[in-house]
């Protein structure tokens, strides 16, 4: 263990060039300068710069957490989009409240975002749900997501089974696909400074958006 704990604290840590940024030249609301610092995030190609770790809250109480893709950001909220029955769902109709985190290495770079999640109409998810490629709605229409497997080898089938269901009807939709909205109450900007003097820039909502900054 020792061993370890040595070579964890030898692994270089704050690796990004973060960009000069000013936090009191930033807009009243988050969302512009969320986009701001997505789009430089691709412009720079950080690799998968739309995927966030989205964090949910189980029926125990206890969180959970993993990695997705954001779908699509306006000034109504961020969207991402899972099965209603996978276990994210099922945790967002037990507790609608989530937060996502984004963190663009190269840039020293990462937001925080938290809030109320709401279901799109069914409509809405049904455009989202077909702009995935063949392959993925494939395997949402299986429908077993996190469900335990027996056995890999039933993973082909069944999702052939699916694939030739899209081939004769491409619109097929998944029927509990859905697009989630988290309407934020709570982002944070933080950007990363080697000395460990990291600059936060919190926007809280009440009636009206608040920005603070916050000690590093």
């Amino acid at each position: 263990m020792s061993d370890l704990r040595t070579r964890l604290r030898a692994a270089p840590t704050l690796t990004g060039t973060p960009p000069s940024w000013d936090p009191s030249q930033t807009p009243d609301a988050p969302y512009e300068l969320f986009v701001e610092w997505l789009l430089a995030a691709i412009d720079r190609d950080v690799v998968e710069p739309c995927a966030a770790t989205l964090s949910t809250v189980r029926a125990d109480g206890r969180p959970n957490a993993r990695v997705l893709i954001l779908k699509n950001v306006t000034e109504g909220g961020w969207q991402f989009a899972s099965s209603s029955t996978s276990r994210k769902g099922e945790e967002l109709e037990t507790t609608p409240y989530a937060a996502l985190t984004f963190y663009w290495i190269p840039l020293g770079r990462q937001v925080r975002v938290s809030g109320r999640v709401v279901p799109a109409p069914a409509d809405e998810s049904a455009r989202d749900f077909l702009l995935r490629p063949p392959a993925a709605r494939a395997e949402a229409l299986v429908g077993r997501q996190s469900a335990v497997l027996a056995d890999r080898a039933d993973i082909d089938p069944a999702v052939q089974e699916q694939a030739d269901r899209i081939a004769a009807d491409p619109e097929l939709i998944a029927p509990n696909w859905t697009l989630y909205t988290l309407h934020a109450d709570e982002v944070e900007f933080w950007q990363a400074d080697p000395d460990r003097r990291h600059l936060r820039l919190r926007y809280r909502l009440d009636e009206n958006w608040t920005k603070e900054l916050l000690w590093p």
